[in-house]
């Protein structure tokens, strides 16, 4: 199982926790210091089946200074958001956990986190 957090999130440290508490193994990726390539980042969205736009914290001041708000969400502009969030690895919504089976979640509340346990 992988996570990936931002250990200044309390989310990302509630979901470590109930890990924890579950005894589970994985690796954190902690992605604002080790990015995501496009490619990663593809794949995630391929498991999560969401578009990147899903994924994105659009009230972050980046996402602010990029104007993402009026970014077009069709399949042509797709690849556009994916390298914003590559590039700015901060607008990427957290903490994200693939589990060894594949299955992958925003597992923003304790149930996401337990549906992979």
């Amino acid at each position: 199982m992988e996570i990936w957090i931002n250990p200044a999130c309390s989310k990302c440290r509630s979901a470590v926790s109930m890990l924890d508490e579950a005894g589970a193994q994985y690796t954190v990726r902690r992605y604002l210091e080790d990015p995501p390539t496009a490619a990663e980042l593809e794949d995630v969205l391929k498991r999560l089946g969401l578009e990147p736009w899903d994924i994105t914290r659009t009230a972050e001041p980046i996402a602010k200074e990029l104007g993402l708000k009026t970014w077009g969400r069709t399949p042509e502009d797709r690849s556009r958001w994916i390298d914003a969030l590559a590039e700015h690895p901060k607008l990427i919504q957290r903490p994200i956990i693939t589990a060894d089976d594949g299955t992958t979640v925003v597992a923003r509340d304790p149930e996401t986190v337990r549906s992979v346990l």
